[in-house]
């Protein structure tokens, strides 16, 4: 059976008024033959469809919203823009109908207080609320047609039957008094309540646009970054301003000072500082020369260069983020799906209660049953508010998630927010995470009066094969030395010849086969590096050990502070890599670190993993290699630096877009923030709700005579709503510094422990850290073995859960790893 590819896409959505109306579109779109799933965001105004282009067309779902009583956008190019000038004519023609609701529903108010007596109060206030309620008011009425030609009925519905009731038992009143006067019942109209639940509602639809409006601020930010053209130079070399959609892969593309970078791409001349705030969230401008990268949306300081383009359109690292964080601003909580399944039902429930209030007043309330009865109909809708309850989600998940973007923290969806509130341990990859990624020279060690032999040490070095020859190659100085008899010597070093001497620079081993002797304050130095895990090359002449140079991996700043600050929100920080015994333990006691694993595979880690759940552990893993991709895969939260390989950031649901680790303190604070927040929210709908209702049915009338007045509930029921998103707004100016932290009951780590034989093996054959590795995975890759590999001295510390192995089999291990010999150690 054939299989076709699924796409996503997010479409703006019209004529939404309450969470009842986004249930609606959902149910709607999921319905459709095709479609995978359907997820409106309310707040947002759009819903993130995923679907299948072989079953589905965007003009079919377009159809299917169209059927429900709304609308979609569905042009591929400016159906944002679209969204954005329909929102902004929405917002204007709210604003104006919301001014002048206000003020006409002033004056029957006044007229009402002030002039009841007055012999022509009544036609006065049914004059002025005619046009409030059906001329300023009729998108209610409009909408809640148009949802009862559906079936259905929606926020609208309960403000046009609430408003509506009101003012045609008004108008009654006001043309039949007599009716209710043979009746000996006083004949009260209520233009001024119609009219002012139709002012607040306007007024409350007006703030929560302007700050649903605002919960999306940091999307537009972003989406404005990139600039509209862009400078390119032609065949000729002549320069041309040119719009967007024009620049090719390949362009050669010009920056000025205080330009904004128009696409990705590398430098080729020139240089400059720049400020790539909009992606780390760091304000200190990066130093840019040729060979590095830049990125669309960042903003060239003083000087100017040209660069090629790389990634142009939606290929970008800022479109990418774009879309990260329009499809998480559109995921939903989990807690989203009981609030989902009341606003479903919510309207039908709340009209059957005003039914049933308005039954049992007219029964049950005397003489004046039924106009306590039908205010109480009346109010009940009127109160009523599934707009908090849709509003209680995404808008602080909007503008968390939102935050998150500005700070270089993207976080892939909602239920990433929920997980890392439960997070107890986060788990460290080493290469490129913790440390820089790649070697450098961290110390240069001469013998007394050596210094002079730097350049045949870089000139020797300049011709090597070896991986860490280009570390050296980067720091050491020196002019041009002519090297004859170069020799590469695997797993040993290199050799030359200079001004009649031979000249030397690899292993120690190398150094012994030659007969070089060592002094005493080199090798005390030397075995002080070495124990630091740092891969020691050995530079001599014929006669005598010029220096050593220790070359590592070096720890990336602040990564102390960042596991300290970790541990201080009450989360066990592990590290876990595949190198050796003596590196791993270097490198967490310089991080802080108590728990580490060394020699550990891809395979390995997700094991690791695997068992700390198993343990009731919370895992959080931070990599950035595709030997990470499992292990992120198989952790609760997997956290990419941003980096690293495009296979860790794809897997993880949180990518930090810098090498900074002390973002993951923030990402997690940030998360815990967001879900209070949201649970805030929840709670305040919930209880306005449960207490509102049965207050506007008249159930503290039979005891305190206190019967709720419509155009009270009008405006509780407006601040209902502008109270959930203000609170939601409060995120953007709360810092996720440490005040903030989280606090977590990390449970004890149990780690099986087994009788174990250990013995050690001299390794003929490694050079530098690579072989090592190459040697230690070799031997781990026996069952029942557990090696540690050190290069000075080149020992291999074995440890066997079983019977010994032959060393013949551990020979034969090697072999497939390189030119390496294993020799039992002298006791």
């Amino acid at each position: 059976m054939p299989t076709h590819r699924t796409v996503k896409t997010i479409f703006p959505v019209l004529d939404m008024s309450c969470a009842a109306c986004a249930a609606r579109v959902e149910k709607a779109l999921a319905h459709q033959t095709g479609v995978r799933a359907a997820h409106v965001n309310y707040a947002a105004a759009t819903v993130a469809v995923e679907y299948d282009p072989a079953q589905a067309s965007p003009e079919s779902l377009r159809e299917a919203v169209r059927k429900a009583g709304y609308d979609l956008l569905t042009a591929p190019g400016p159906a944002a823009a679209d969204a954005e000038k329909e929102h902004a004519e929405r917002f204007r023609t709210l604003k104006r109908r919301a001014l002048w609701a206000l003020l006409l529903a002033s004056a029957v108010m006044a007229v009402a207080m002030f002039f009841d007596d007055a012999p022509y109060a009544v036609p006065v206030m049914w004059l002025l609320s005619t046009p409030v309620v059906f001329w300023l008011g009729r998108g209610f009425f409009i909408r809640a047609w148009r949802q009862l030609r559906h079936g259905t009925a929606n926020m609208d519905t309960l403000v046009a039957v609430s408003t509506g009731t009101a003012y045609l038992f008004s108008l009654f009143n006001m043309l039949f008094p007599a009716f209710w006067l043979a009746r000996g019942i006083e004949p009260h109209v209520y233009f001024e309540a119609a009219s002012m639940i139709v002012a607040f509602i306007l007024l409350g639809r007006l703030l929560e646009e302007r700050a649903k409006g605002n919960t999306a601020s940091a999307l537009r930010k972003l989406m404005g970054l990139q600039p509209g053209t862009a400078t390119v130079i032609d065949d000729r070399g002549m320069q041309h301003e040119v719009p967007l959609d024009r620049v090719r892969t390949g362009s050669s593309v010009v920056v000025k000072p205080g330009g904004r970078i128009a696409v990705d791409g590398t430098i080729t001349e020139g240089g400059s500082y720049v400020d790539e705030s909009m992606l780390s969230g760091e304000p200190v401008p990066v130093r840019k020369v040729p060979g590095e990268r830049v990125f669309a949306g960042t903003i060239n300081q003083k000087g100017s260069f040209v660069f090629r383009a790389e990634k142009v359109g939606t290929e970008t690292m800022l479109a990418h983020i774009v879309r990260l964080v329009q499809q998480a601003q559109g995921s939903k909580a989990p807690v989203q799906k009981l609030v989902d399944r009341i606003a479903a039902v919510f309207v039908p429930v709340i009209i059957a209660v005003a039914v049933l209030s308005f039954l049992l007043w007219v029964v049950f309330g005397g003489s004046g049953g039924f106009t306590h009865g039908l205010l109480a109909f009346v109010t009940v809708l009127i109160v009523a508010c599934p707009c908090a309850l849709g509003l209680a989600t995404p808008t602080a998940i909007m503008v968390g998630i939102g935050k998150g973007a500005e700070q270089g923290i993207l976080i892939k969806d909602a239920e990433s927010l929920e997980t890392a509130k439960k997070i107890d341990t986060v788990i460290l990859d080493k290469t490129g995470t913790l440390t820089e990624g790649r070697p450098v020279v961290t110390d240069l060690i001469w013998a007394r009066g050596s210094e002079g032999l730097e350049p045949l040490f870089l000139a020797l070095e300049t011709r090597s094969e070896h991986p860490l020859a280009e570390a050296l190659t980067a720091r050491l100085k020196g002019g041009p030395v002519s090297v004859g008899s170069f020799e590469n010597l695997p797993g040993r070093g290199v050799k030359g010849c200079a001004g009649g001497r031979t000249y030397l620079a690899g292993n120690r081993l190398l150094l012994e086969e030659h007969g070089i002797p060592v002094g005493a304050e080199l090798l005390r130095q030397a075995e002080r590096l070495a124990a630091q895990a740092r891969t020691v090359v050995w530079f001599a002449d014929d006669t005598h050990a010029a220096g050593v140079a220790a070359i590592a991996d070096r720890i990336r700043p602040g990564a102390a502070e960042a596991v300290a600050e970790l541990r201080s929100m009450g989360l066990d920080v592990q590290l876990l890599t595949g190198d050796n015994e003596a590196t791993a333990r270097a490198i967490a006691a310089e991080a802080g670190i108590t728990h580490y694993a060394a020699s550990v595979l891809p395979d390995g880690k997700a094991g690791h993993i695997r068992r700390l759940q198993a343990a009731g552990h919370r895992v959080a893993m931070v990599g950035d290699g595709i030997n990470d991709s499992a292990a992120l895969a198989q952790a609760d939260l997997s956290i990419a630096m941003g980096q690293g390989s495009d296979i860790a950031m794809d897997v993880a649901k949180i990518t930090i877009i810098t090498p900074d680790l002390g973002k993951i303190a923030e990402a997690l604070r940030l998360s815990a923030m967001t879900v209070r927040t949201i649970r805030q929210n929840l709670f305040w709908a919930f209880i306005y709700n449960l207490i509102g209702v049965p207050v506007a049915a008249g159930v503290l009338y039979p005891v305190s005579g206190f019967l709720l007045n419509p155009m009270l509930a009008g405006a509780a029921m407006a601040m209902s709503s502008v109270s959930v998103v203000t609170n939601s707004l409060r995120l953007k100016v709360k810092h996720a510094g440490k005040r903030a932290g989280i606090k977590t009951d990390v449970k004890p780590h149990t780690y099986d422990k087994q009788m174990k034989m250990e013995k050690k093996y001299r390794i003929d054959g490694m050079m530098c850290n690579h072989c090592r590795m190459h040697v230690e995975q070799a031997l781990n890759s026996l069952e029942g073995v557990r090696a540690t590999v050190s290069l000075e001295p080149p020992v291999a510390t074995v440890e066997f859960s079983g019977s010994e192995k032959p060393i013949g089999e551990l020979q034969r291990a090697l072999d497939g790893a390189g030119d390496y010999r294993i020799a039992e150690t002298e006791a």
